[in-house]
């Protein structure tokens, strides 16, 4: 470019730092979220005030716009032509392009920001941004994020513990993409090779459940088919769901993050592979790997009057007493019984930490 007179200057607008320009003191990236984010506070990337913000300038629209040709001039193979049921409906919820991220961002702000501190793993409330996908595709930056959640604390602010808690949740995708830098190949590489040793099972029958969302586990299965009906899975859904595959199936997590990879609007490099490692054990600043989170107990705590589930598994009548005794019959199709768990939990959280300790760790 230098070469032709032209002066390139690089502006990083999908994140809020370049990915491990922030170091320890000794000089390594960080591989511990915490101190990231007290690092990342310190270098006034959060700082709006230092945010240069300006307004946006009209480019000019051609004059003639190039026409288009018809999608029967390609003369596609009849199974790349759409046929049948649309079943892109169920991603109406996301709108694509800037105007649909400032729109998302606005109703979040008035909407959800209240309650998202303490409500923001129930997914039966709408208290989450929906802009994972914007961010995603550099539909809208983290710093117009951060600017107009200032805002709406200077205008309100008993907003502040929320939007504190948001901010927190930018930084981990800040964290996520450090992560990446230090392993290009985070997809399919454990980050702590210890892990390279892990037998993981091959259930073939059991993964297929879990894609399906015909575990028995009424949680698991309304995320699963949330994903696959609408591209994306609530956040707390995808820990309990994830944590399903590789704990209570012992399957290859790796296998986990190419179905979601496949499957979710919000697909991110960074952010879903992190995320399979965290729960997996295997990432940065991982969950410990006795923590197996009970599918039950998650639905009671998070889904208490089961309208999550029921939203998504409508076809088994009577398979959550709470929400039909509370909201009336929620169910249309012919009543069935729910189908028995594909594995017993008890059984599998033993399985699992037996599994985990034959890798050379010892319980806690």
């Amino acid at each position: 470019m230098a070469q032709l007179g032209v002066d390139l200057k690089r502006v990083n607008a999908t994140l809020l730092t370049e990915p491990n320009a922030l170091i320890t003191k000794s000089g390594t990236p960080f591989r511990v979220f915490t101190p990231f984010y007290r690092a990342l506070e310190a270098s006034g990337a959060l700082d709006v005030n230092a945010l240069a913000l300006h307004p946006n300038q009209a480019w000019p629209s051609p004059g003639v716009w190039p026409g288009s040709r018809a999608l029967s001039d390609l003369k596609l193979t009849p199974s790349l032509t759409p046929s049948g049921k649309d079943w892109s409906k169920g991603f109406g919820r996301f709108t694509p392009g800037e105007d649909g991220a400032r729109a998302a961002l606005q109703h979040f702000i008035n909407h959800g920001l209240a309650d998202y501190a303490g409500g923001r793993d129930r997914p039966d409330l709408d208290l989450t941004s929906h802009l994972s996908a914007h961010l995603r595709f550099g539909e809208i930056s983290p710093q117009r994020v951060l600017h107009d959640l200032a805002v709406a604390v200077r205008s309100k602010p008993s907003l502040a513990v929320s939007a504190a808690k948001f901010r927190s949740e930018l930084a981990w995708r800040e964290f996520s993409y450090g992560l990446l830098a230090q392993q290009p190949r985070l997809h399919e590489v454990n980050f702590r090779r210890d892990f390279d040793d892990f037998e993981w099972r091959t259930d073939e029958k059991g993964f297929r459940a879990w894609c399906r969302g015909e575990t028995g586990y009424e949680l698991v299965d309304a995320g699963m088919r949330e994903l696959w009906q609408t591209g994306y899975m609530h956040n707390r859904v995808r820990m309990v769901a994830a944590s399903f595959l590789v704990k209570h199936l012992l399957i290859d997590w790796r296998r986990g993050e190419q179905w979601f990879w496949d499957c979710l609007v919000d697909a991110d490099p960074a952010n879903n592979t992190a995320s399979w490692q965290w729960v997996s054990g295997c990432g940065a600043d991982a969950a410990p790997y006795f923590r197996v989170f009970n599918p039950i107990s998650q639905a009671e705590k998070f889904d208490p009057q089961a309208r999550y589930r029921a939203r998504y598994i409508a076809g088994y009548q009577g398979a959550f007493p709470k929400a039909k005794t509370a909201t009336g019959d929620l169910f249309s199709l012919d009543a069935k019984a729910y189908p028995q768990p594909i594995v017993d939990h008890a059984f599998a959280r033993d399985r699992a930490l037996e599994a985990y300790r034959n890798r050379g760790q010892e319980a806690d």
